[in-house]
């Protein structure tokens, strides 16, 4: 899936079938549901869920926590706009 079926798919009620769950998560965030897109990765440990985890403990504005993440993730956290991190993220993984 290309970054911009993927905004698009964004406007539709569910995510599309077969996503990577750390996409998923993404999505989720896309809509205005951060709890949902948590939840779905707070468990996880592999890099690519710890770099979402990261951004939306970032979101949140906890940036102890997510500092933790990013490090977990292998990353630094950026200096973008939120927005800028999350389209940086999604072209990255999808």
């Amino acid at each position: 899936m290309q970054f911009e079926e993927f905004v698009q798919s964004t406007k539709s009620n569910t995510p599309p079938a077969n996503l990577p769950v750390y996409v998923e998560s993404l999505w989720y965030d896309a809509k205005g549901n951060w709890d949902k897109a948590h939840h779905l990765i707070d468990s996880l440990s592999d890099k690519n869920s710890c770099w979402v985890h990261a951004y939306l403990h970032r979101k949140e504005g906890d940036t102890w926590n997510a500092d933790y993440w990013y490090n977990r993730a292998g990353k630094k956290r950026p200096t973008t706009t939120l927005d800028e991190e999350w389209q940086a993220i999604a072209e990255a993984l999808l």
